[in-house]
């Protein structure tokens, strides 16, 4: 058998790693960290709420015995993003894995969605997601190798109404993703997006139960359910792992047949 066929599993194993995970105290981000916790890695959650962010690393750390530690910042401040990243090299004395699941959410037709609030979203989803990028790009080039993810969506990809704040920001941060892949990847630095589907988040909690939710969402996938928390962690493991190392600017969508119609 060629040998380069043998290593199987061991593709997956990210002993050693270390990850960034950015809204990592809870939803998709807390779900992606202990997926890259289970198969090894150190991780840095990176939250506002400090004692939320205290205790999930806590959880981590008895759950999979790696070393997990929480950082509080604001994305979308620069010197924040840069104090992550440095902390993350005085506490691991390495990056090797960045995910940016930080995000927000607000509905509404575009005439009784407030500039202020699509700004806001903006800021958080597309200008938080950049900057993080940029902090730690330096140390991943040092690294000589790493891997990015971004959270895009479904709704980076395909329209939905009365979305117009949250489909623009997941729009940019498509396109960052695959702008940022090819200035990488001669660094051997993999930058790729994820792109959630229904997922029942603490943001999709107040759709749940309307008619939208069970129409136009849940309705819309070919499984017919909203997806559990722990179907995110497969993809966000591949892209993190030597799996998906010719995975580069690609959108992985993990959205139960959504955008399949």
């Amino acid at each position: 058998m060629n040998k380069e066929l043998l290593p199987g599993i061991k593709q997956f194993d990210l002993s050693g790693k270390v990850a960034i995970v950015t809204g990592g105290s809870k939803g998709l981000g807390l779900a992606m960290a202990a997926g890259l916790a289970s198969a090894g890695a150190n991780i840095m959650l990176v939250n506002r709420n400090a004692d939320e962010g205290a205790q999930a690393a806590r959880e981590l750390n008895q759950e999979f015995g790696v070393q997990a530690v929480s950082f509080s910042a604001d994305i979308t401040d620069q010197a924040q993003t840069e104090a992550m990243a440095t902390n993350a090299m005085a506490t691991f004395g390495q990056i090797d894995i960045l995910i940016n699941s930080a995000g927000i959410n607000i509905r509404g037709a575009i005439d009784e969605v407030s500039p202020a609030d699509f700004n806001k979203v903006m800021e958080v989803n597309v200008n938080g997601t950049w900057l993080c990028c940029r902090a730690v790009t330096p140390y991943l080039k040092q690294n000589g190798r790493g891997s990015i993810i971004n959270l895009a969506s479904t709704l980076g990809l395909v329209g939905l109404s009365n979305r117009t704040p949250y489909a623009s920001s997941k729009g940019a941060v498509v396109q960052m993703t695959r702008a940022l892949a090819l200035e990488l990847a001669p660094f051997n630095i993999n930058v790729n997006a994820i792109c959630p589907g229904p997922f029942l988040t603490e943001m999709n909690l107040p759709i749940a139960d309307t008619e939208e939710g069970k129409k136009f969402v849940v309705g819309a996938t070919a499984l017919g359910r909203w997806a559990e928390m722990r179907e995110i962690q497969g993809a966000a493991i591949f892209l993190a792992s030597d799996a998906g190392s010719y995975m580069v600017g690609s959108m992985l969508t993990v959205d139960g047949g959504w955008t399949a119609h």
